[in-house]
Protein backbone atom coordinates (compact mmCIF):
# COMPACT_ATOMS: atom_id res chain seq x y z
CA UNK A 1 0.00 0.00 0.00
CA UNK A 2 1.17 3.30 -0.69
CA UNK A 3 1.52 6.17 1.76
CA UNK A 4 -1.39 7.83 -0.11
CA UNK A 5 -3.19 4.87 1.13
CA UNK A 6 -6.17 5.65 -2.37
CA UNK A 7 -8.35 2.47 -1.17
CA UNK A 8 -8.96 4.29 1.86
CA UNK A 9 -12.49 5.79 2.20
CA UNK A 10 -12.54 9.47 2.74
CA UNK A 11 -14.54 11.37 4.80
CA UNK A 12 -17.16 14.51 4.36
CA UNK A 13 -14.13 16.71 5.16
CA UNK A 14 -11.69 15.28 2.51
CA UNK A 15 -14.45 15.95 0.13
CA UNK A 16 -15.10 19.90 1.21
CA UNK A 17 -11.31 20.23 1.30
CA UNK A 18 -11.30 19.27 -2.38
CA UNK A 19 -14.17 20.98 -3.00
CA UNK A 20 -12.84 24.68 -1.58
CA UNK A 21 -9.47 23.53 -3.82
CA UNK A 22 -12.12 23.88 -6.57
CA UNK A 23 -14.10 27.03 -5.50
CA UNK A 24 -10.82 28.96 -5.33
CA UNK A 25 -9.35 27.31 -8.98
CA UNK A 26 -13.00 28.91 -10.35
CA UNK A 27 -12.12 32.12 -8.33
CA UNK A 28 -8.71 32.41 -10.05
CA UNK A 29 -9.54 31.62 -13.68
CA UNK A 30 -7.95 27.92 -13.50
CA UNK A 31 -11.73 26.29 -14.10
CA UNK A 32 -14.99 27.34 -16.01
CA UNK A 33 -18.05 27.09 -14.81
CA UNK A 34 -18.78 23.80 -16.84
CA UNK A 35 -15.28 22.55 -15.46
CA UNK A 36 -16.33 23.49 -12.01
CA UNK A 37 -19.39 21.87 -11.77
CA UNK A 38 -18.33 18.43 -13.14
CA UNK A 39 -15.37 17.92 -10.55
CA UNK A 40 -17.37 19.08 -7.58
CA UNK A 41 -20.36 16.41 -8.83
CA UNK A 42 -17.45 13.82 -8.68
CA UNK A 43 -15.87 15.52 -5.63
CA UNK A 44 -19.33 14.84 -3.45
CA UNK A 45 -19.92 11.36 -5.40
CA UNK A 46 -16.29 9.78 -4.73
CA UNK A 47 -15.50 7.10 -2.34
CA UNK A 48 -12.52 6.80 -1.70
CA UNK A 49 -8.90 9.18 -1.18
CA UNK A 50 -8.33 7.44 -5.20
CA UNK A 51 -11.29 8.96 -6.74
CA UNK A 52 -10.66 12.17 -5.15
CA UNK A 53 -6.81 12.49 -6.18
CA UNK A 54 -7.93 13.27 -10.07
CA UNK A 55 -10.24 15.87 -9.37
CA UNK A 56 -7.49 18.87 -8.09
CA UNK A 57 -4.02 16.35 -10.22
CA UNK A 58 -3.71 19.28 -12.27
CA UNK A 59 -4.57 22.17 -9.93
CA UNK A 60 -1.87 23.76 -7.48
CA UNK A 61 -3.14 22.93 -3.90
CA UNK A 62 0.06 21.12 -2.52
CA UNK A 63 -1.15 18.05 -0.14
CA UNK A 64 -4.46 19.68 0.78
CA UNK A 65 -6.65 17.87 -2.03
CA UNK A 66 -6.38 14.26 -0.74
CA UNK A 67 -4.47 13.97 2.91
CA UNK A 68 -1.52 11.63 3.05
CA UNK A 69 -1.51 8.95 5.74
CA UNK A 70 1.54 8.47 7.54
CA UNK A 71 1.06 4.27 8.02
CA UNK A 72 -1.03 1.91 6.67
CA UNK A 73 -4.32 2.02 8.41
CA UNK A 74 -4.83 -1.22 10.16
CA UNK A 75 -8.14 -2.66 11.57
CA UNK A 76 -8.76 -1.76 15.08
CA UNK A 77 -6.93 -4.12 17.42
CA UNK A 78 -4.03 -5.13 15.10
CA UNK A 79 -1.02 -4.02 15.77
CA UNK A 80 1.81 -2.50 12.90
CA UNK A 81 4.74 -4.72 12.05
CA UNK A 82 7.06 -2.18 14.11
CA UNK A 83 5.45 -3.33 17.10
CA UNK A 84 5.85 -6.77 16.39
CA UNK A 85 8.90 -7.09 15.77
CA UNK A 86 10.17 -7.23 19.36
CA UNK A 87 13.50 -9.05 19.27
CA UNK A 88 15.11 -11.50 21.97
CA UNK A 89 15.05 -15.29 21.92
CA UNK A 90 10.77 -16.38 20.87
CA UNK A 91 8.92 -18.13 23.08
CA UNK A 92 9.17 -21.58 21.29
CA UNK A 93 11.71 -22.52 18.97
CA UNK A 94 10.47 -25.79 18.09
CA UNK A 95 7.06 -28.47 17.82
CA UNK A 96 6.99 -32.24 17.41
CA UNK A 97 4.19 -34.64 16.18
CA UNK A 98 4.81 -38.14 16.38
CA UNK A 99 1.68 -40.01 15.63
CA UNK A 100 0.11 -36.93 16.96
CA UNK A 101 0.03 -33.37 16.59
CA UNK A 102 1.18 -29.73 17.32
CA UNK A 103 0.52 -26.54 17.52
CA UNK A 104 1.80 -22.78 17.65
CA UNK A 105 -0.77 -20.02 17.27
CA UNK A 106 -2.51 -16.61 18.98
CA UNK A 107 0.13 -14.49 20.29
CA UNK A 108 3.68 -15.43 20.72
CA UNK A 109 7.51 -14.99 19.48
CA UNK A 110 8.55 -16.74 16.53
CA UNK A 111 12.32 -17.13 16.95
CA UNK A 112 14.91 -16.52 14.12
CA UNK A 113 14.51 -20.23 14.01
CA UNK A 114 12.32 -22.55 14.28
CA UNK A 115 12.33 -26.27 13.87
CA UNK A 116 9.00 -28.47 13.22
CA UNK A 117 8.62 -32.14 13.05
CA UNK A 118 5.41 -34.23 12.10
CA UNK A 119 6.08 -38.19 11.78
CA UNK A 120 2.50 -39.69 10.83
CA UNK A 121 1.18 -36.70 12.23
CA UNK A 122 0.33 -32.77 11.93
CA UNK A 123 1.55 -29.68 12.71
CA UNK A 124 0.29 -26.18 12.84
CA UNK A 125 2.13 -23.02 12.53
CA UNK A 126 0.70 -20.22 12.89
CA UNK A 127 2.18 -16.55 12.69
CA UNK A 128 -1.02 -14.38 12.36
CA UNK A 129 -1.28 -13.03 15.82
CA UNK A 130 2.45 -14.12 16.83
CA UNK A 131 5.11 -11.30 17.22
CA UNK A 132 8.57 -11.82 15.36
CA UNK A 133 12.15 -12.12 17.00
CA UNK A 134 13.71 -10.38 14.08
CA UNK A 135 12.95 -9.10 10.46
CA UNK A 136 13.57 -12.83 8.69
CA UNK A 137 12.90 -15.40 10.38
CA UNK A 138 13.39 -19.35 9.21
CA UNK A 139 10.90 -22.14 10.11
CA UNK A 140 12.61 -25.34 8.85
CA UNK A 141 9.59 -28.45 8.47
CA UNK A 142 11.04 -32.27 8.11
CA UNK A 143 7.28 -34.04 7.56
CA UNK A 144 7.53 -38.07 6.76
CA UNK A 145 4.57 -39.69 6.03
CA UNK A 146 2.79 -36.59 7.48
CA UNK A 147 1.83 -32.75 7.05
CA UNK A 148 2.83 -29.27 8.71
CA UNK A 149 0.97 -26.11 7.73
CA UNK A 150 2.80 -22.36 7.46
CA UNK A 151 -0.15 -20.29 8.11
CA UNK A 152 1.17 -16.29 7.54
CA UNK A 153 -1.28 -13.00 7.60
CA UNK A 154 -1.25 -10.51 4.82
CA UNK A 155 1.93 -8.53 3.87
CA UNK A 156 4.25 -10.83 4.82
CA UNK A 157 6.69 -12.07 2.37
CA UNK A 158 7.12 -15.99 1.98
CA UNK A 159 9.98 -17.87 0.72
CA UNK A 160 10.04 -21.69 -0.04
CA UNK A 161 12.89 -23.52 -0.31
CA UNK A 162 11.93 -27.15 1.05
CA UNK A 163 12.70 -30.63 -0.42
CA UNK A 164 9.62 -33.00 -1.51
CA UNK A 165 11.12 -36.35 -1.87
CA UNK A 166 7.26 -38.05 -3.26
CA UNK A 167 6.17 -35.71 -1.21
CA UNK A 168 5.98 -31.31 -1.90
CA UNK A 169 6.08 -27.67 -0.79
CA UNK A 170 3.27 -25.78 -1.39
CA UNK A 171 4.82 -22.38 -3.20
CA UNK A 172 1.56 -20.57 -4.47
CA UNK A 173 2.11 -17.80 -1.71
CA UNK A 174 5.86 -17.67 -2.47
CA UNK A 175 5.73 -14.44 -5.32
CA UNK A 176 3.46 -12.31 -2.98
CA UNK A 177 5.49 -8.93 -2.18
CA UNK A 178 5.33 -7.96 1.58
CA UNK A 179 4.54 -4.45 3.05
CA UNK A 180 7.16 -2.28 3.74
CA UNK A 181 8.62 -3.00 7.19
CA UNK A 182 6.86 -6.39 7.31
CA UNK A 183 9.28 -9.65 8.36
CA UNK A 184 10.37 -12.17 5.47
CA UNK A 185 9.67 -15.94 6.33
CA UNK A 186 11.47 -18.27 4.57
CA UNK A 187 9.89 -22.01 4.68
CA UNK A 188 12.65 -24.88 4.33
CA UNK A 189 13.02 -28.50 5.05
CA UNK A 190 12.36 -31.89 4.05
CA UNK A 191 8.98 -33.57 3.00
CA UNK A 192 9.29 -37.15 2.93
CA UNK A 193 5.88 -38.65 1.56
CA UNK A 194 4.02 -36.26 3.46
CA UNK A 195 3.65 -31.94 2.66
CA UNK A 196 4.39 -28.96 3.55
CA UNK A 197 1.56 -26.05 2.94
CA UNK A 198 1.89 -22.41 3.35
CA UNK A 199 -1.07 -20.74 3.35
CA UNK A 200 -2.02 -16.86 3.72
CA UNK A 201 -5.03 -15.79 5.79
CA UNK A 202 -6.34 -13.11 7.52
CA UNK A 203 -6.08 -12.11 11.09
CA UNK A 204 -9.55 -11.85 13.10
CA UNK A 205 -9.07 -7.79 13.02
CA UNK A 206 -8.57 -7.99 9.51
CA UNK A 207 -11.91 -10.02 8.87
CA UNK A 208 -14.05 -8.33 11.41
CA UNK A 209 -12.85 -4.74 9.36
CA UNK A 210 -13.83 -6.59 6.02
CA UNK A 211 -17.32 -7.53 7.68
CA UNK A 212 -17.89 -3.96 8.64
CA UNK A 213 -16.60 -2.42 5.20
CA UNK A 214 -18.97 -5.25 3.39
CA UNK A 215 -22.15 -3.89 6.08
CA UNK A 216 -21.27 -0.12 5.11
CA UNK A 217 -21.66 -1.23 1.73
CA UNK A 218 -25.11 -2.51 1.87
CA UNK A 219 -25.88 0.60 3.99
CA UNK A 220 -24.98 2.73 1.27
CA UNK A 221 -26.54 0.65 -1.72
CA UNK A 222 -30.06 0.84 0.64
CA UNK A 223 -29.50 4.71 1.23
CA UNK A 224 -28.95 5.11 -2.58
CA UNK A 225 -32.47 3.35 -3.63
CA UNK A 226 -33.90 4.54 -0.84
CA UNK A 227 -33.35 8.28 -2.35
CA UNK A 228 -33.83 7.15 -5.92
CA UNK A 229 -37.07 5.84 -5.08
CA UNK A 230 -37.43 9.19 -3.03
CA UNK A 231 -36.80 11.07 -6.26
CA UNK A 232 -38.94 9.27 -8.44
CA UNK A 233 -41.56 9.68 -5.79
CA UNK A 234 -40.92 13.51 -6.62
CA UNK A 235 -41.06 13.17 -9.79
CA UNK A 236 -44.15 11.56 -10.02
CA UNK A 237 -45.89 13.73 -8.18
CA UNK A 238 -44.97 16.41 -9.88
CA UNK A 239 -46.38 15.14 -12.74
CA UNK A 240 -49.43 14.22 -10.89
CA UNK A 241 -49.49 18.31 -10.02
CA UNK A 242 -48.97 19.40 -13.06
CA UNK A 243 -51.68 16.88 -14.38
CA UNK A 244 -54.28 18.61 -11.47
CA UNK A 245 -53.05 21.99 -12.53
CA UNK A 246 -54.19 21.12 -16.59
CA UNK A 247 -57.85 20.22 -15.45
CA UNK A 248 -58.38 22.99 -13.04
CA UNK A 249 -57.60 25.19 -16.04
CA UNK A 250 -59.61 23.39 -18.60
CA UNK A 251 -62.54 23.06 -15.81
CA UNK A 252 -62.13 26.97 -15.04
CA UNK A 253 -62.41 27.24 -19.26
CA UNK A 254 -65.05 25.47 -19.73
CA UNK A 255 -67.40 26.53 -17.09
CA UNK A 256 -66.47 30.53 -18.12
CA UNK A 257 -67.04 29.55 -21.58
CA UNK A 258 -70.57 28.29 -20.43
CA UNK A 259 -71.48 30.94 -18.70
CA UNK A 260 -70.26 33.37 -21.35
CA UNK A 261 -72.91 31.30 -23.68
CA UNK A 262 -75.85 31.75 -20.84
CA UNK A 263 -75.10 35.49 -20.96
CA UNK A 264 -75.42 35.79 -25.11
Amino acid sequence: MTDDAPELRASDADRERVAEVLRDALAEGRLDMEEFEERLDATYKARTYGELAPITRDLPVGAVAVPKVDMVKRPEGERSWAERIVGGEGSSTWGVAVMAGFQRKGRWTVPRRFTGVAFMGGGEIDLREADFADREIVINCVAIMGGIEVIVPPGVEVVVRGIGIMGGFDERDESVPGDPGAPRVIVTGLAFWGGVEVQRKQTRAQRRALREERRQERLDRREERRELRASHRDERYEVHRELLEEHRDMWRHGKRGARERRED
